[in-house]
């Protein structure tokens, strides 16, 4: 199964897609907005309009009661004593796996998995070459694979032992 990033096909158009290709089969689609909707009875708009400000009030609310989340409390949060921590980096591309989840980089872009977005981590080595693969998988089906060139194949059994120590001391199968 291939991941899509975006579609790439156009929307089909036609009857068997929309009745009103046909003209005369159904009665167009008005452009009206929300203020130029036909006129309600008073009683009618009244109690419609009471439910809006309700739902609106409540959301308001449930806003206000929410804390708001710190993007700099992850990197306030001092590592552990003695915690494991995994980094692997070559020229282009690099892995951090400590307490705080799981750094993606490659180049100029970046990605960050805290522990609990993460619902498996899978590593592979190239057969033959010095490739070793870490992919990071989603609980809603995404997968982040990236490729770190190792200085030497030796290198490969030391990283996943180290990785393996990491996600034993951090990740939770259950949570995902």
């Amino acid at each position: 199964m291939e991941q899509r990033i975006g579609s790439s096909s156009q929307p089909l158009e036609g009857a068997g897609f929309d009745p009103a290709f046909i003209p005369g089969l159904t009665s167009p689609a008005s452009g009206r907005t929300k203020d130029e909707e036909p006129e309600k009875e008073p009683e009618v708009a009244e109690a419609a309009d009471a439910e809006e400000t309700e739902e609106t009030e409540e959301a308001e609310g449930a806003e206000e009661a929410a804390p708001e989340p710190e993007e700099d409390a992850a990197e306030e949060d001092p590592a552990p004593e003695g915690g494991p921590v995994f980094e692997a980096s070559d020229r282009r591309a690099k892995l951090v796996a400590d307490h705080r989840g799981v750094r993606l980089s490659l180049d100029d872009q970046e990605c960050e998995f805290r522990w609990d977005e993460i619902g498996a981590v899978e590593t592979e080595t190239a057969r033959f070459g010095k490739r070793y693969t870490v992919t990071v998988h989603t609980p809603d089906r995404r997968w982040y694979p990236i490729e770190i060139e190792a200085p030497a194949r030796s290198r490969f059994t030391e990283w996943d032992s180290q990785l393996d120590a990491v996600l034993d001391a951090y990740f939770e199968e259950d949570a995902g």
